[in-house]
């Protein structure tokens, strides 16, 4: 499911295409050492892009959100992307990244320096999952709120905590974990957000300020309810996806991916869930 072995890069930096996985951060930039880093993933598959426009503006606006300046424009990101995806033969999936991090302190050293913001793009082959079930357990750890860490913005400083959930996920014989915000409420998985699916309708964590409500699950919701479907952003608990018919996750690295167990329940591919994914697709035109 991961990144492909010996997998072709392409990256943009510093206004030149360079081949491989090109060093773009100093020992000494703000976001090597502190953590001021931000970054968007896209995906191209089959000839397609989807919601691309929106990634590329989304990892300006995380930009924002972590003190700095943008230094380039959405419409030049989207135009790179283009650009870069033809240095691939097109057979193989690819992951869209742009990234952007502060290079300087500001006057205390700890905060940025909002104008010194550097962009690079990455773009490798990463090929799609399968469309598989995975497996979900709890997790002791929870999402922090926006007064306690950057959860506005896809900024990498946040994933060490969904790396323990994952480790702590894994070390119980699961793939992935249910986390919760500090309410006790379901916010998502440690790596997607996730909906469930009782009585033929769908439900979905309502965003609350904890997590990020993604590109691909808001995709999703407007598909499934122009279809006629029933979709409630709501309050969730874990007992909820205890006696759910069916769970799936959505994120943008494998789109829709179907749960076939959490905890000791486990759980057919359902028609809902493929139903979800059947109109993404269709929408996407892959």
């Amino acid at each position: 499911m991961g990144m492909l072995p010996n997998r072709q890069i392409w990256t943009w930096f510093e206004g030149d295409w360079h081949e491989g996985n090109l060093p773009i951060m100093g020992a000494a930039d703000h976001g090597t050492w502190l953590g001021t880093l931000v970054f968007d993933g896209a995906r191209y598959f089959n000839g397609v892009m989807p919601d691309l426009d929106l990634h590329c503006a989304r990892v300006n606006a995380s930009t924002k959100a972590l003190g700095m300046n943008e230094c380039i424009d959405t419409a030049k990101i989207i135009e790179l992307a283009a650009e870069g995806v033809k240095k691939f033969s097109g057979e193989t999936a690819l992951y869209i990244r742009p990234m952007c991090w502060s290079t300087q302190g500001g006057d205390l050293a700890v905060d940025a320096d909002p104008n010194s913001t550097a962009f690079a793009l990455c773009i490798e082959e990463a090929s799609m999952p399968p469309f598989v079930g995975t497996t979900l357990t709890t997790t002791s750890f929870t999402r922090p709120t926006l007064a306690s860490a950057v959860v506005n913005a896809k900024a990498g400083c946040l994933y060490p905590n969904n790396a323990r959930m994952l480790q702590e996920a894994q070390s119980k014989g699961f793939a992935n974990a249910i986390c919760c915000d500090a309410l006790g409420n379901v916010a998502e998985t440690a790596t997607s957000n996730i909906f469930m699916v009782k009585g033929g309708e769908y439900f979905t964590p309502v965003p609350n300020g904890t997590f990020l409500a993604g590109i691909t699950r808001a995709r999703v919701i407007r598909l499934l309810k122009e279809a006629g479907e029933i979709v409630h952003e709501t309050v969730l608990q874990l007992d909820d996806f205890r006696t759910a018919d069916e769970i799936f996750l959505t994120g943008n690295y494998s789109k829709i991916t179907p749960a076939v167990k959490f905890e000791t329940r486990d759980f057919a591919i359902g028609e809902k869930t493929k139903k979800a994914r059947d109109l993404y697709m269709k929408w996407a035109g892959a």
